[in-house]
């Protein structure tokens, strides 16, 4: 059974490119799209969609007073699109599964995508293995001397335990954070800055507000513009440090 998809944006081009992103997708179906908050509400009280790409900036009418309007018992799940970064945390506070930033790319939306059907084809096993999830992260908290070496990940309905000195960089990716494991990524429900807690200093600096590196991949930190350094990892990746991070890099004699 597909997933039927309503997408609502007052740009055509934007409406556009979550249409061409959805082509060829066997699992989904989009059933109407809309350019206005006030046609949005109707068609998903009529329609009743199991998933809406939604925009926050709309004439008249926005994201937010869609959801309000159509209320939260018969709101499906949203998918928030906005330009503005500012936008973010109140569209987590609205319940969306996530948000995509325009311009953005097909790898970032497909992996919204994805917890969108996770979300709807099995929302209750999702349930359950966040609260496993929540247990295993408290017992490790008391286990491991405050400092997590493990990180328990949900994966296709299992959970895998990610060795921390195996991450090479943390990515904040909305109220998930992404790791990357050498040529592998899990996500975690979890915040970059609750997450920077749990990891041992002595292994982890954040370089960025939406970064944080395991210090024994770092290669090398060379000089940017305006006073920034790019930090290059052993794998050839490179991120940006942002300069008040810099003098954390020199205490730990990466600079």
């Amino acid at each position: 059974m597909s997933i039927r998809i309503l997408v609502v944006d007052d740009e055509p081009l934007a409406r556009n490119s979550v249409r061409r992103f959805l082509k060829n997708n066997a699992e989904v179906e989009v059933i109407g799209e809309c350019g206005d908050g006030e046609s949005a509400v109707a068609a998903i009280l009529t329609k009743k969609p199991d998933l809406v790409f939604l925009d926050v900036q709309m004439p008249e009418r926005d994201g937010f007073e869609v959801l309000r309007r159509v209320g939260a018992e018969q709101m499906p799940a949203i998918i928030f699109v906005t330009a503005f970064d500012r936008y973010a945390l109140q569209a987590f506070d609205a319940n969306a599964l996530d948000y995509l930033l325009k311009p953005f790319r097909k790898e970032r939306f497909e992996r919204a995508l994805a917890r969108a059907k996770t979300h709807i084809s099995g929302h209750q096993n999702h349930e359950e293995a966040r609260r496993i999830l929540a247990g295993l992260e408290q017992v490790q908290v008391r286990l491991s001397q405050g400092y997590d070496e493990r990180l328990p990940v949900a994966e296709n309905g299992r959970i895998v335990f990610v060795k921390t000195r195996d991450i090479d960089w943390i990515e904040a990716d909305g109220n998930y954070v992404h790791l990357h494991v050498g040529n592998r990524g899990h996500d975690l429900r979890e915040t970059l800055t609750n997450l920077e807690h749990k990891l041992n200093p002595r292994d982890f600096l954040r370089i960025h507000r939406s970064a944080i590196v395991n210090v024994h991949r770092i290669k090398e930190i060379r000089p940017w513009f305006g006073g920034y350094h790019v930090v290059v990892l052993e794998n050839g990746k490179e991120l940006r440090m942002s300069r008040y991070q810099r003098d954390v890099a020199k205490r730990l004699g990466l600079a």
